[in-house]
């Protein structure tokens, strides 16, 4: 790597002025912003309807150690491990304090400080812990329950559901006391303190998760089973590239913050509440969208991280799934049948956006959906998600919406969908959005080939409106106008009618995708949200216009803040931070657009291309039909070794792959643990002929 110290150590000396930007440290349950008196839990949330929002649940690690000597001090994040250090160093103590957020016991939450003296002395050495923490919330009330194992225990409950008749869940907290100071005796060359926390939905939870860290802390395992559940991470995904330091730190800090709001590949709880735009350490009453998930995370977030890991991919879809009561309630107020996710979901599904024309009218969210589902079979071919996992209900549910959604036009002979916000959200109650009727005229055909598959009769609809949506194009002009009416030249918020060159494929000449590119760059505001640029990329990228694509992406760096690459949705640094939706565009534009992959029906294919400042790209661990492959992407040259399966146990027999050139038309076939170099050209990966019955029906 070009990087010459270690580009997983983000490091400073002086923290950033505005205290938004300060590491994030979660681990897909718990959420917390380091010092903030302030955490999340998933799941939890306080308020009904558009006022539903993250319960603020307070952090008794909001400590600061401080003291009375001169000091210089050193603050880390390292993504290797997910733990956030501040080192202080005076004449007679070098003090650290290390915080993290448990990467396999996601209840958990760790505060550990050592002393280390300086220099020989029969003085006490004390430095002071400065607390910020109350046991108070305006979202939970909270009483003191009797000490656990010597531990505070308080608990609580949120004090409006979601919805009339819904629950208000239950908060535990449990956790050691810290005392104001620590000292280092005179005997004492140095020692070390740590500190739990517990945060649990149930007190039987709460106890025993306890239990186990005071386990882990005798034996001496706290920290290590932490480190060694974030190092299982990094082993099935790294993203490197040779030549930019910057683009190099950026990857790793997307894939780390994607990561971190994610549950661990060990969580069999099935209790995952989706990922956010601001992540879990953000998303209280009044900030970063309210802690709702979007689109953002079915389109922007999800395909970079389903294409190493096939069991986080599949607890997005899970809680998808778990809304499916509350999409049937929005799609029957709104008068519709089927499915109709929401605008902004919290736990139920119900529609929770605080503005209504959203909810009502922002509908490719269905289709946004779908597509997730779509690109799940195809990297993996499990139907278990869509049999006993209930994949196939949203899926039929879906389809059933956009039939019941769409007009005939009797003049066009087409059918509309009328009245809807695109995602370009500068205009609404607008007809035949480009986007919107091509994500349903997809998730419509993909309704149907589902019901194929698993021997459903299809309705003959689903097919019909498939095929006679309208898809808008000026002919003239040789471009896809957004939406019927649109003016060419307007100003439009973000990436809308260029996705559907990716991710939505929808097949085009290279003339119509440059003239949608150049038509849409120029009028797309420069303070939209960051994720936008990416897509602008991938399609140069997809033209051979790698240099072009790199100035774009290039654009991002102004939404990455402060020495913890923290992202904020504008590059003005306002907005939601911690962005996951930016850094999830940022990291398809490397992961999709140099690489060129794209996840089809039976192959994954891939057209690589590099920019002239990265030499070359590094993708470890990328997981397709149940095998695990390292791709190293050169100038002129691609090289691809097919892991050896580890002892890993798949429920059913792997398919055997080989890697097809397109122009020579060239097959090589992949065996495990021997590396295949081939010059660089596009191509794609498949099953062997010989195993196309491999499919598990």
């Amino acid at each position: 790597m070009s990087c010459d110290s270690d580009p997983y150590v983000f490091s400073t000396d002086t923290l950033p002025n505005d205290p938004r930007f300060l590491p994030p440290l979660a681990n897909g349950l718990l959420g917390w912003r380091v010092y903030n008196n302030i955490m999340h839990m998933g799941g939890v949330y306080n308020g009904e309807g558009g006022n539903c929002h993250r319960a603020d649940v307070p952090c008794p690690l909001a400590v600061k150690i401080e003291t009375g000597e001169p000091a210089q001090h050193t603050y880390s994040l390292d993504t290797h491990t997910g733990i956030f250090t501040h080192t202080l160093s005076t004449a007679s103590v070098t003090a650290s304090q290390s915080l993290y957020s448990h990467r396999y016991y996601s209840n958990m939450m760790v505060m550990e400080i050592l002393l280390v003296r300086q220099v020989m002395s029969e003085k006490p050495v004390t430095v002071n812990l400065v607390s910020s923490f109350t046991p108070q919330s305006k979202d939970i009330v909270f009483e003191p329950r009797p000490d656990y194992k010597g531990a505070r225990h308080i608990q609580g409950q949120t004090t409006t559901a979601e919805f009339p008749g819904g629950s208000c869940p239950t908060v535990h907290l449990i956790w050691t006391t810290i005392s104001p100071t620590l000292t280092l005796l005179p005997e004492q060359t140095k020692a070390r303190w740590g500190f739990i926390l517990i945060v649990a939905n149930s007190l039987d939870s709460a106890e025993t998760t306890f239990d186990e860290a005071l386990n882990l802390m005798a034996t001496g395992n706290l920290r290590p089973s932490h480190e060694k559940a974030w190092k299982e991470l990094w082993l099935q995904s790294k993203v490197e590239v040779k030549g930019s330091e910057r683009v190099c730190k950026a990857l790793i800090g997307c894939m780390f913050f994607l990561l971190s709001a994610f549950p661990s590949i060990h969580d069999t709880s099935s209790t995952f509440g989706g990922v956010s735009p601001g992540g879990l350490s953000n998303g209280g009453d009044g900030q970063d969208y309210w802690g709702h998930v979007f689109w953002d995370q079915d389109i922007w977030m999800y395909p970079g991280v389903a294409l190493f890991y096939p069991k986080l991919a599949r607890a997005v879809l899970e809680y998808r799934v778990g809304t499916i009561d509350g999409a049937k309630d929005n799609a029957q107020k709104q008068g519709y049948k089927g499915l109709k996710f929401p605008w902004e979901s919290a736990v139920s599904g119900r529609e929770v956006c605080p503005e209504d024309i959203y909810g009502q009218q922002e509908i490719h969210i269905n289709g946004d959906v779908s597509l997730a589902f779509q690109h799940y079979l195809y990297l993996t071919e499990d139907l278990s998600m869509f049999r006993e996992g209930r994949g196939s209900e949203v899926i039929y549910g879906v389809a059933d919406y956009w039939v019941s959604r769409v007009t005939w036009s009797t003049e066009e002979q087409k059918y509309h969908v009328l009245g809807v916000m695109p995602p370009d959200e500068y205009y609404y109650s607008v007809n035949n959005s480009v986007y919107t009727n091509t994500v349903a005229k997809f998730s419509l055909q993909f309704a149907t080939e589902l019901a194929d598959l698993l021997q459903h009769s299809a309705p003959k609809e689903w097919k019909e409106v498939a095929e006679q949506i309208k898809i808008p194009f000026d002919q003239e002009s040789q471009y896809h106008p957004e939406f019927d009416g649109y003016i060419k030249g307007h100003p439009v918020k973000q990436a809308d009618t260029v996705m559907l060159g990716y991710p939505l494929g929808l097949p085009m000449s290279q003339e119509v995708r440059r003239n949608d590119l150049e038509a849409y760059e120029s009028v797309t505001d420069p303070r939209g949200p960051a994720m936008t640029w990416g897509m602008f990329a991938v399609g140069w990228l997809e033209l051979g216009e790698a240099e072009k694509a790199q100035i774009l992406l290039e654009k991002c760096f102004k939404n990455i803040q402060g020495p913890f690459q923290v992202w904020s949705e504008s590059s003005d640094g306002s907005g939601a931070v911690n962005f996951l939706t930016g850094m999830g565009g940022f990291l398809q534009a490397v992961l999709f657009g140099y690489t060129g992959f794209r996840v089809q029906k039976e192959c994954l294919a891939f057209s690589p291309l590099l920019p002239n400042d990265i030499s070359e790209l590094c993708i470890r661990g990328v997981n397709y039909l149940g095998h695990q492959m390292d791709w190293l992407l050169r100038k002129e040259e691609v090289c691809i070794v097919l892991r050896e399966q580890g002892g890993q146990v798949s429920n059913h027999k792997l398919c055997d792959l080989q890697v097809v050139l397109k122009a020579s038309g060239t097959k090589i076939p992949l065996t495990p643990g021997n590396p295949v170099t081939f010059p660089r050209e596009p191509g794609y990966v498949c099953k062997l002929a010989s195993t196309s019955s491999c499919w598990p029906i």
